[in-house]
């Protein structure tokens, strides 16, 4: 069964990202569809901004922290980005991480978990879907907005909700559609 890398993109010092991956991943276990459900919070990983002196595409990483940045990437059969959405886009670090690599991504489905407070980062969505095709990933339709003002309670937890979760699955159960499918294109690129 194949391996999802579940990314949380936010780093900023405060975020409720880290919650909503906590959660998601959680969901992700319960679907089963992934043998091995793993959480990268950028925050941990660290990763400056873009170093490396050679194009990503021709794999020439001099630093370490690109060196295994590009390991747990290319490790990955699927990809769900936990994201925000600042000012009607998605923020800075995700596409630092998404830039650091080019072959590691690719012929790799990512679904996405969006959160802000009036869309639920579907904006976001729609402007990252243009990052991911270009590096031939296939993005999924499906996909859990998170509207925060009515996600968490008075302490910053995340409330339950059954359409959280039900739109969890949907999304889970054609992410692992597409990395079954596209498993045997990434093995001949």
């Amino acid at each position: 069964m194949p391996r999802l890398n579940v990314i949380v993109a936010s780093t900023r010092p405060g975020r409720v990202g880290r919650r909503i991956g906590d959660w998601f991943v959680t969901a992700a276990a319960r679907h089963g569809a992934f043998d091995d459900v793993r959480l990268v919070d950028l925050a941990e990983i660290g990763l400056p901004f873009h170093d490396e002196p050679h194009h990503p595409s021709e794999g020439r990483y001099v630093h370490p922290h690109t060196r295994e940045w590009s390991s747990l990437t290319a490790a990955a059969d699927a990809f769900v980005f936990v994201m925000p959405e600042y000012n009607y886009g998605f923020n800075a670090p995700l596409k630092n991480a998404i830039d650091f690599l080019y072959h590691e991504w690719r012929y790799k489905p990512v679904g996405f978990v969006s959160y802000g407070m009036t869309s639920g980062g579907l904006r976001a969505v729609q402007m990252i879907k243009q990052v991911v095709t270009t590096l031939n990933m296939m993005p999924v339709n499906d996909s859990v907005p998170i509207f925060l003002r009515r996600a968490l309670d008075e302490d910053g937890r995340l409330v339950p909700d059954p359409d959280r979760e039900a739109a969890a699955e949907l999304m889970l159960d054609e992410v692992a559609r597409l990395a079954a499918a596209l498993a045997p294109v990434r093995v001949t690129a």
